[in-house]
């Protein structure tokens, strides 16, 4: 296993877990990347740095930047993004993972690059979701412009420095997957005490069916 190989990874890993944050900007980058010769995709995904990729990422960007601003459109838009930022995550760790094996090749591109960009998406979407139900969808656009800078400033950060932007993003899965433990051991336990508290509130009948 060569640097290169790793860095290839890490770069397809990286810009996988960017689309959590938003789907189209790290194929976006990616695109752009590869026009310019600045990183390169195995044989098969060489259609990432033609011009109509650039032209319809382009523009499919622009339309989903500028969607998480409408108000309620944005939850909508989770709902969607969540299994489009893992077909993303997947596509992209695939195009730079140098594996001969087919199989092999999109079963580590799913497990790597796809969980990973699941799981940035589930805690975006429950950031938003508390931002809604906190204040009403008012503070959303500001959830919006925190995952816009995300989502481009760690797909360049994955381009230029590969190794220390998938630790970094490795810190923030651990940290959105704590999240969710979390927030799942409390919806568990919630039920319980809920059912608990039902039966004390029963009253007790006597035997000829009088309280």
């Amino acid at each position: 296993m060569s640097i290169e190989w790793i860095m290839s990874a890490c770069i397809g890993v990286g810009l996988a877990a960017c689309c959590g944050f938003r789907v189209f900007v790290p194929l976006l980058i990616a695109s752009v990347a590869t026009k310019l010769g600045l990183i390169g995709t195995v044989t098969g995904f060489e259609w990432l740095s033609g011009w109509p990729a650039l032209i319809g990422l382009s523009m499919a960007t622009i339309f989903e930047i500028g969607a998480y601003y409408i108000p309620w459109l944005d939850n909508l838009l989770d709902t969607l993004a969540t299994p489009a930022s893992i077909i993303a995550g997947t596509l992209l760790s695939t195009s730079f993972l140098h594996i001969d094996n087919p199989v092999l090749h999109w079963g580590l591109g799913l497990m790597l690059g796809g969980s990973s960009a699941g799981i940035v998406q589930a805690g975006t979407s429950l950031l938003r979701l508390g931002s809604t139900a906190a204040t009403g969808g008012v503070a959303n656009p500001v959830v919006a412009t925190g995952e816009n800078v995300a989502s481009f400033g760690l797909s360049l950060f994955t381009i230029f420095l590969p190794l220390i932007a998938v630790v970094i993003i490795g810190v923030v899965l651990i940290f959105i997957i704590g999240r969710l433990l979390a927030k799942r051991k409390i919806w568990f336990t919630r039920a319980p005490a809920k059912q608990a508290g039902g039966s004390i509130t029963q009253i007790p009948r006597s035997s000829n069916g009088r309280a």
